[in-house]
């Protein structure tokens, strides 16, 4: 009986969702892809990452309203210098675009090379690179995201886990302040 339940339902799951009108499937497809803000939510006023600590805080002033666990590039120690040296950057930035399409979980931009980050990659005679993000896990996890959590396996973003990562999307809007500490 339990079997034909499930297939009854699984029928009529399938049957709604094929009778949506052609405008309705047009406006889903279209919907912006961030994720309101909850009622009532704190307003997020800047993100703080501790890189020894492997944490990353949003902020409401000088109070802390979440704190993640965070993975960093393969190379964690010490500021970002160049690219493919797999260091997360550290200083002062901001977050200021994001990417749903990304090849991880959602990615939100650092703001990351400064004029001051060129302008030290150029000394060396290097690229500063870009492309820095707080971003979830690989879009091609799967069955293996457990075995990213407590590593550093990025070439130099931030990680956290898909449901850290939702969080964060909702609640940090582009333009929020992004300090990286040591």
């Amino acid at each position: 009986m339990g079997f034909l339940k499930h297939v009854f339902l699984s029928l009529m799951i399938s049957l709604a969702f094929w009778s949506l009108p052609a405008a309705s499937a047009d406006l889903l497809a279209k919907a912006d892809t961030r994720m309101p803000a909850k009622a009532g939510a704190v307003d997020i006023t800047q993100v703080v990452v501790k890189k020894a600590e492997r944490r990353l805080f949003l902020m409401a002033n000088d109070k802390i309203v979440h704190s993640y666990r965070i993975s960093l590039g393969d190379n964690p120690e010490g500021h970002k210098l160049y690219e493919g040296d797999e260091r997360t950057p550290e200083g002062q930035y901001t977050l200021d675009w994001r990417n749903v399409h990304s090849d991880f979980y959602k990615s939100i931009h650092i703001s990351y090379p400064s004029a001051h980050d060129r302008e030290l990659a150029r000394a060396w005679g290097l690229n500063p690179g870009g492309s820095i993000m707080i971003h979830g896990l690989p879009n091609n996890a799967g069955d293996m995201a457990f075995a990213y959590e407590g590593l550093d396996w990025t070439d130099g973003c931030i990680a956290v886990n898909n449901k850290a990562m939702d969080e964060i999307w909702q609640l940090v809007s582009n333009g929020t302040p992004i300090r990286i500490l040591p």
